[in-house]
């Protein structure tokens, strides 16, 4: 079981920053937790060097959905964040895909129930840490990614998503179906490119792709 949640600050934006470098202690001997990171977020529409300070999300997976359920209900950082917000959105995952690493591990390896409906959205989070070297042909590919992803079909959000500022980087996005995903993934023109470039140019030094079902998607908008 994975769990995303995306914060929205209007007025405590400076805290919002500041947890970035503070909120691991809050992290130990949370029960039924294996992986957590907080990451920061790129500005409009999404893949962008420059950071949305208004944006944050944060990643859990989890050993099932007691132990997050009973985290997001009583837990004192969690609910303090939520009193520092003004929107929030809280994705629930189960992945059935997920190849490679981040920081020496795959965190959703363990695959979830795959019994869902096939109509259910589909999830997808890419994540990669990017040679000091390469940096340049990263973000010199950056525009035409984000405009590949803002112009595909079945694409309903998009954001990326990030741990280090240049460095480490992710996606995560939601889709219709896999099939719009593999139309995307495999005939996407500018998509390819990138991908073939990734790959004959050795950009990353670690990186990750992995594909969820969406178990649910709530949160709170601002009135």
């Amino acid at each position: 079981m994975t769990s995303i949640i995306f914060f929205n600050y209007k007025n405590n934006k400076w805290w919002a920053f500041k947890q970035m470098g503070l909120y691991k202690t809050h992290f130990n001997n949370i029960d039924g937790l294996n992986f957590y990171k907080m990451l920061g977020t790129g500005s409009s529409p999404g893949f962008s060097m420059y950071p949305d300070f208004s944006t944050y999300a944060i990643l859990l997976t989890w050993e099932n959905k007691l132990f997050a359920d009973k985290y997001f209900k009583s837990n004192d950082y969690y609910n303090l964040i939520l009193s520092k917000t003004n929107t929030y959105r809280k994705i629930f995952l189960s992945s059935f895909k997920s190849v490679g690493q981040w920081d020496g591990i795959n965190p959703f390896e363990k695959l979830g129930e795959n019994h869902l409906e096939k109509n259910n959205k589909i999830g997808v989070l890419t994540r990669a840490t990017i040679h000091f070297g390469k940096l340049t042909h990263f973000w010199r590919s950056v525009k035409s990614a984000s405009n590949a992803i803002e112009s595909a079909e079945g694409v309903t959000y998009f954001k990326g998503i990030g741990e280090l500022p240049f460095i480490q980087q992710a996606t995560f996005s939601i889709w219709d179906s896999e099939k719009h995903i593999n139309s995307f993934a495999y005939k996407n023109a500018d998509h390819k490119i990138i991908i073939d470039k990734t790959r004959k140019q050795q950009w990353y030094r670690e990186d990750l792709f992995a594909r969820f079902h969406i178990i649910s998607d709530s949160g709170y908008l601002e009135p």
